[in-house]
């Protein structure tokens, strides 16, 4: 009944159409309101309503998660924007530009709820030793695209088999005062008993997941404001605790999270980000529209 009903919306994009309806009459709220659906199959209904195709063909989840990230993106204006042109300008002409990929790799846990897997790197590190990154690393000249380049990246650092991810999307760039430009890679781990972590220990002190909606809220964070070429921003610091150690997810990884987070559960977080313009991401555009399309998931 949920597909056929999705396929009836199918030619109205998810936004225009949820903001049609009052929130009481919002189809996705009637349809989910009184019972417990998974964020992945929420994710598969709201995506087929965003498509404009107007056969009956099934296509996978992942294109459906595809579709809702790119409506939702091109729904936004970060690539004109958000970004801070004279900041990126300075960067750009200061240090030579390096790309690098990160993967946002994705799984439900038990309860239904997206996780995301993380790394602490190793303390033996010359940069950024001991912080908590998500895998991924600078573009090779044998890498043919940014995919290539996290599931490479992946494999290395913590055995991830490429395989065993389906590739979702890409996040803008983020950029940072360093000269290097980031491309989150979101995929998703379907069978997350198939991935058996063995960790380069040159590179990885540990692996460990967390709730991807826990950068969303207040829990757990806090703020520091900071200042770079007469910008003011905040650096958010996001504390987890697993096993009896204690993680701390903070600077451009936690931006990059916060971004996934907002893109995905489809709304803003709970608290100001105000990010530096130079890294990318978020408007307050990209705020409104998610606020007038939330659909009460």
């Amino acid at each position: 009944q949920l597909l056929s009903y999705a396929y009836e919306m199918s030619e109205r994009p998810v936004l225009k159409y949820a903001a049609t309806f009052p929130q009481t009459q919002d189809p996705c709220h009637l349809c989910f309101s009184n019972f417990h659906v998974p964020p992945l199959l929420k994710i598969f209904f709201i995506t087929l309503m965003a498509s404009n195709t107007t056969n009956n063909e099934v296509r996978g989840s992942h294109q459906r998660l595809q579709t809702l990230l790119h409506h939702l993106q091109s729904s936004s204006n970060f690539n004109s924007n958000s970004t801070s042109t004279n900041s990126l300008q300075q960067i750009s002409n200061s240090k030579p530009n390096k790309v690098a990929a990160v993967l946002i790799c994705l799984f439900e846990d038990q309860d239904g709820n997206l996780r995301v897997i993380l790394t602490q790197r190793a303390s033996s590190l010359s940069t950024h030793a001991g912080e908590v990154a998500l895998p991924g690393g600078k573009k090779d000249e044998c890498d043919t695209d940014d995919v290539q380049t996290a599931l490479r990246e992946a494999k290395e650092e913590i055995g991830l088999d490429p395989s065993l991810v389906t590739f979702i999307t890409l996040l803008e760039p983020f950029h940072t005062k360093y000269g290097i430009t980031i491309i989150p890679v979101v995929g998703i781990l379907s069978n997350k008993d198939a991935f058996l972590p063995v960790l380069d220990s040159a590179e990885v002190e540990a692996i460990f997941d967390v709730p991807l909606e826990m950068f969303l809220k207040n829990d757990n964070r806090r703020a520091e404001e900071r200042e770079w070429m007469e910008e003011k921003y905040l650096v958010h610091y996001f504390d987890y605790e697993v096993d009896n150690k204690k993680y701390v997810i903070w600077a451009i990884t936690a931006s990059i999270l916060i971004r996934a987070a907002t893109l995905l559960l489809r709304r803003p977080p709970d608290f100001l980000e105000q990010r530096p313009k130079f890294w990318g991401g978020v408007t307050e555009n990209d705020t409104m529209i998610l606020q007038r399309s939330n659909s009460q998931l």
